[in-house]
């Protein structure tokens, strides 16, 4: 009987607590929703409320390069900020600043990368000074295509003082300006150095005058995620730098059929040339050195030379000492299949400067005396041709423009 008794006491008390509870949150379910928060009914603090607005919005995917990036607070201050980017399997905190009053904190660089993921973590302060914070998340366009620029010289390299910093880009630019504004190039001692566009995928820089032996030159790419056409984003973020060796310049005049060779203004040599015939002059004009070697082939066929059934009017396989001057195929290269007698005297080839030489080259020959004191980027000059002037785009022969020229081939205005 006593057992009894007390189970149902203790059933009792159980019920009475349910309904209490059942009661207290059905007072805080009404109190909820006139604004009043649970732990004020329970006599905690009120709670902080979600004031902190992030834009780009959380989760949002697609988000254009264009799209502003920022946090800001309505009231109160915001306390710290943290944007973090993750491209490329790599994570880089993005730089901001607060404004005056505190309450809204913007990207240093307005522009957003490409395919990326970013992160923010803010933390402020509402008006009553009760601490609240915000994570939030999103990722920005991924473009289907992409553009690189292909840097002429190559890195680290020692060049003549005629070399003219080229950039060919593997598809057209329309947004030159852009693309122009996002290439730096700088010089140690410094000189102006200005742009010059060659149709919409070459982009060359020079300074006014051939560089100052010992000049070292920066070239920064800034291309990552500019738009150099629509739709179609940079993927490049480096830097290439070279060293300017000591200035040579030849001088081949193909009336005389020699070539003067100065070093830093001397004179080290005059040595006998034959230079392009009647029928395929060399061109005139200021050539630059691009690519050396010590032994290529050369096939009339691939430049133009044909004979009247279609087969190449020569096929060497083993040219000696051979630099390139032109795209168009002008070599100043050594010669061991024609008579020493050409050389001086008469201008027999199919547009090359020819040097004497021997099969195989030889270190003591006049073509192997120049091509071992020779770099890219040396200048080689022709005068007294029957030909017209190279053109500025065939090869590196910018400096055949004047100054006025050039200047005026820049994209931005």
């Amino acid at each position: 009987m006593n057992h009894a008794h007390g189970r149902a006491r203790r059933a009792g008390a159980v019920l009475a607590a349910l309904l209490t509870w059942a009661a207290l949150l059905a007072a805080v379910a009404g109190c909820t929703a006139s604004g009043v928060a649970v732990d004020e009914m329970l006599g905690g603090p009120p709670a902080p409320k979600d004031v902190i607005r992030i834009t780009p919005d959380d989760h949002q995917k697609d988000v254009r390069p264009g799209s502003p990036l920022f946090v800001r607070v309505p009231d109160g201050r915001l306390e710290s900020v943290r944007v973090v980017r993750s491209q490329d399997a790599q994570d880089s905190e993005v730089p901001g600043r607060f404004s005056a009053d505190g309450r809204t904190w913007t990207a240093e660089d307005p522009r957003l990368a490409l395919a990326a993921r970013y992160t923010v973590h803010a933390v402020a302060l509402d008006e009553d000074g009760r601490r609240l914070s915000r994570h939030t998340g999103f990722t920005t366009h991924v473009p289907a295509e992409r553009f690189l620029a292909y840097v002429t010289p190559e890195h680290r390299a020692t060049v003549g003082t005629g070399m003219i910093v080229s950039l060919d880009f593997n598809r057209e630019i329309t947004h030159r300006a852009a693309v122009e504004r996002a290439v730096r190039i700088t010089a140690d001692p410094p000189v102006d150095i200005r742009p010059h566009w060659f149709g919409a995928d070459r982009l060359d820089f020079r300074p006014e005058r051939y560089w100052t032996p010992g000049t070292r030159v920066t070239v920064d790419l800034r291309l990552r995620d500019v738009e150099g056409a629509p739709g179609v984003y940079g993927l490049q973020h480096k830097t290439v730098t070279f060293t300017v060796g000591r200035g040579q310049v030849s001088l081949v005049d193909a009336a005389a059929h020699t070539m003067q060779v100065r070093r830093d203004g001397e004179l080290l040599a005059t040595v006998p040339v034959t230079a392009g015939s009647d029928k395929a002059p060399t061109y005139n004009g200021r050539m630059v050195v691009t690519e050396m070697f010590e032994v290529t082939r050369m096939n009339g066929a691939s430049v133009g030379f044909k004979k009247a059934d279609g087969k190449s009017e020569y096929d060497i396989p083993d040219v000696p000492h051979a630099m390139r001057l032109t795209e168009s195929g002008t070599f100043l290269h050594g010669n061991y299949w024609k008579d020493e007698s050409v050389f001086g005297t008469s201008n027999i080839s199919h547009g090359c400067i020819g040097l004497r030489d021997v099969r195989g080259g030889g270190a003591d020959t006049p073509a192997g005396w120049f091509f071992d004191r020779s770099l890219v980027g040396d200048v080689v000059e022709v005068v007294g041709s029957k030909d017209r002037t190279v053109a500025a785009d065939n090869g590196l022969g910018g400096w055949n423009l004047d100054w006025k020229r050039w200047t005026a081939g820049s994209a931005v205005k």
